[in-house]
């Protein structure tokens, strides 16, 4: 969790702060992670062994260094120009990963061994706790990191560039040279990221830098909320969460995983963190007490209907291998055949009458958030 963190607030570092749309971020990611692993190869074992604890350090100067190479032309652009250009960058190397063998190991990757980097106050990283600790504390130094820099004039004027390039010009800051910075910054902490998962599994594969790493850190990014510098966070948690739990009870999660992107894209356009800061007014009005019931009648009906949705999905996966033999359906500590109308009815009936439900008690739940934020009585002043 403490990588997927890393890495979406380095994502947001471009998208959030700087406005610049990456489809290839996990470049810098996965190269991080091969620099480190090959470093490992090669200065492990040896008098010139190189300390564990440096390795995600490694991985973040090799961010940096192929983040100026590519930011060097990219950043010239900005808008879709810039996210077609990411994209080509990232389906580059993605294709050079499994060509040039010698480098990317093919599909296999390449490996190593943690223990035989340099052992440091008697920590040899032989045990998955003491990889945990070092994950921690680079998340931990990371974050503080990342978020001092969105503190410098820097990361402000990246705030303006995102918002008025035009301005920020004027003012006499290069737009171009702001976002160069910024994706300097993005692709060193990137690397960080990958020089730990280098660590931590002991092997780097090309899924590392491919087209799938990228789109995961963007959901990631815009499901905690691409405006706020804990968006990142809460999205990466939310993403690891359902990664670990749901791909353990159902074959299809990534089919849920890009309904709830969905959702968030057209509903929640902010994310979790952005609908925690709608509340915030609320909070300090002491009125947060108010929204208990409409909130709870509301998701009360959602879950029903998420119920509903669910059973339908899983019984139509179930249905669609049904020529292997395979018709009953273990869901929600039950079991169903999905060759039975009734399951189908049942869901369908819950999916179909929460959606109905959906209609009247979520302007019921808007109302008392207006009320509880003052809205509701600026309108009728």
């Amino acid at each position: 969790m403490g990588i997927a963190i890393i890495f979406a607030l380095s994502y947001n570092m471009l998208l959030g702060q700087g406005g610049m749309l990456s489809f290839g971020h996990a470049v810098y990611f996965g190269l991080g992670g091969f620099i480190a692993m090959h470093a490992l190869r090669l200065l492990g074992g040896g008098p010139a062994a190189l300390p564990v604890p440096l390795l995600p350090l490694v991985g973040g100067l090799a961010g940096l260094a192929f983040g100026a190479l590519f930011g060097s032309f990219s950043t010239n652009r900005a808008g879709t120009v810039f996210a077609m250009i990411s994209l080509g960058i990232g389906e580059l190397i993605a294709s050079s990963s499994l060509i040039f063998k010698g480098f990317f190991g093919g599909e296999e990757g390449i490996s190593g061994n943690r223990t035989r980097g340099l052992a440091i106050a008697g920590l040899n990283f032989a045990t998955d706790v003491q990889v945990y600790y070092l994950i921690a504390a680079w998340a931990l130094l990371a974050t503080a990191l990342m978020y001092a820099f969105s503190r410098t004039p820097v990361g402000r004027m990246a705030n303006a560039v995102r918002d008025n390039p035009e301005r920020a010009e004027f003012v006499g800051y290069s737009q171009r040279t702001v976002r160069f910075v910024s994706f300097c910054a993005g692709g060193f902490f990137a690397g960080i990221a990958g020089g730990l998962l280098a660590v931590n599994y002991e092997i780097v594969t090309e899924e590392t830098v491919n087209l799938v790493t990228s789109g995961n850190v963007l959901v990631m990014a815009y499901i905690g909320g691409v405006g706020y510098f804990v968006g990142p966070i809460i999205g990466a948690i939310i993403f690891t969460l359902l990664q670990s739990l749901l791909s353990d009870y159902t074959e299809i999660w990534l089919l849920y995983l890009g309904i709830l992107f969905l959702a968030t894209v057209l509903f929640v356009p902010t994310g979790f963190a952005g609908v925690l800061m709608m509340h915030e007014p609320a909070r300090r009005a002491g009125r947060l007490h108010r929204l208990a019931l409409p909130y709870l009648a509301a998701g009360a009906v959602a879950l029903g209907t998420a119920v509903g949705v669910v059973g339908l999905l899983e019984m139509v996966h179930v249905w669609s291998s049904a020529a292997t033999g395979r018709t009953r359906l273990r869901i929600f500590w039950t079991s169903v055949d999905v060759a039975r109308a009734a399951p189908w009815l049942v869901f369908a009936a819950l999916a179909v009458g929460g959606v109905l439900a959906l209609r009247r008690v979520a302007p019921r739940a808007a109302a008392a958030f207006g009320e509880a934020t003052d809205r509701g009585q600026g309108a009728a002043r």
